[in-house]
């Protein structure tokens, strides 16, 4: 099966993607409104605030009171985008998300840039990767994580139209931006690349590694598919063992602790329809440290090379 090649015309953060589209929801629907945690420029939020200063409200570093704003203004019709770093966005405001979002099922859209070690220099303690966890095992909350710019705008407008709580989650650095000419559904995986031997699972910044991987996997002999899972929950199932029926071995590759995030939630529907050979790119339990983003990926194995690595492994235990 031959290799498909994707290209790129430039780098761009995911957070832009996210700043660009709430922009233009705000534009088509005027129930659109945006609160902040003292980060407007940090989550690009400052085109929505200079075109609908009425409908932008800076809370100031009070991450509780705005989710619990939020959700009261989706009584009166509003849809609530807030906005701040992940850390702050789950971690910190972990009860007010559970009894006054999820509970009563709030219209709110929370929205979380700088998230994983990619985060970089400002250490273990801005740092989350536990998020995904977090926010998956709430009741009724839909869980995404984009892969670069274009479906970070594409994924803002859809969580939009989206009736109930969504926690959409994006990153700092600038990442290949490739997914023009591809459609974003909540739910619904995209096949990248088609394969025999193995498949790749990627979310969020490992997508383009994993495709990387594929094209040196290829080289090799091997050839593997690439599944671009941007929504955790719901998950697609229906995708994920199509393909696992398929190659018979599985790689999961996410930028979030390898308990409770991608992986785990893979290895919950295979075990349930199709047990399947499986390993696990993603943190080993642990917190991140300072260090550039691309220092921090290579040392803990978040990057193709530890792809190829694992893909080979797991196709040992093929039976």
């Amino acid at each position: 099966m031959g290799l498909k090649e994707y290209t790129y015309t430039d780098k761009i953060d995911t957070r832009s993607g996210f700043g660009v589209g709430l922009a233009e929801i705000g534009d088509q629907n005027e129930d659109v409104v945006a609160l902040c945690a003292d980060l407007t420029g940090s989550l690009k939020m400052n085109a929505f605030k200079e075109a609908h200063p009425g409908r932008f409200f800076q809370i100031g570093i009070a991450e509780a009171n705005m989710m619990g704003i939020a959700a009261g203004m989706t009584i009166g019709g509003k849809i609530p985008f807030t906005g701040t770093f992940a850390n702050f966005s789950t971690g910190r405001v972990y009860d007010q998300i559970r009894q006054s979002i999820a509970y009563s099922h709030k219209n709110v859209k929370i929205c979380a840039s700088h998230a994983g070690i990619t985060l970089g220099e400002d250490g273990a303690t801005h740092q989350i990767l536990e998020d995904l966890g977090l926010m998956k095992m709430l009741p009724g909350m839909t869980v995404i994580n984009t892969c670069d710019f274009e479906q970070t705008r594409k994924a803002t407008h859809e969580i939009a139209a989206h009736k109930g709580p969504v926690y959409l989650r994006f990153g700092r650095p600038a990442v290949p931006n490739f997914t023009n000419d591809l459609p974003f559904e909540i739910g619904k995986g995209i096949l990248l690349q088609e394969g025999e031997d193995v498949t790749l699972f990627a979310m969020g910044h490992l997508v383009w590694e994993a495709l990387k991987a594929a094209k040196s996997l290829y080289q090799q002999g091997i050839s593997a598919e690439v599944i671009n899972i941007h929504t955790i929950k719901p998950l697609d199932d229906a995708l994920i063992l199509k393909s696992a029926i398929k190659t018979g071995a599985v790689v999961s590759c996410e930028e979030h602790n390898y308990l409770g995030g991608l992986g785990e939630s893979v290895a919950r529907v295979l075990a349930e329809h199709h047990p399947t050979p499986q390993s696990f790119v993603a943190t080993q339990d642990t917190f991140g440290e300072s260090g550039t983003p691309a220092q921090l990926m290579e040392k803990y194995g978040l990057n193709a090379a530890s792809i190829v690595i694992k893909a080979k492994e797991v196709l040992n235990k093929k039976v």
